[in-house]
């Protein structure tokens, strides 16, 4: 199975006009209204609506109801949740055998311990 190309690139010249004009149209509108002294007089203050960020905010708020269960989405959690969790209580149960053992054989003094009931 081929996978297709992250990216699509634009080589139409035309189709690049286009877009940079409306990129350049929507900045200058922003700016327009960002730089409106007499926004708070007619009560219009406030933020800003802009059209990305709210599509990105729609996304984030309904991103549960588009999310179907793969096997890498399960892999994915499995790697990212339990993996970190289960290694950690390995080491870490590992490194208070080994100072347990230590302590219990005497070979750390009673002054030397870290942590001490007195």
């Amino acid at each position: 199975m081929a996978h297709a190309a992250p990216y699509k690139t634009i080589t139409d010249p035309e189709i690049i006009r286009k877009k940079n004009e409306l990129r350049k149209a929507i900045a200058q509108e922003y700016i327009k209204h960002s730089s409106n002294p007499y926004r708070n007089i007619k009560m219009e203050g406030g933020t800003l609506f802009d059209v990305g960020i709210q599509r990105y905010m729609s996304l984030k708020a309904t991103q549960h109801e588009f999310f179907r269960p793969t096997p890498k989405t399960s892999l994915l959690g499995v790697l990212m949740i339990i993996v970190p969790y289960v290694s950690l209580t390995y080491f870490i149960k590992k490194e208070r055998d080994r100072r347990e053992n230590l302590i219990r054989t005497g070979q750390v003094s009673y002054k030397d311990r870290g942590f001490k009931f007195a």
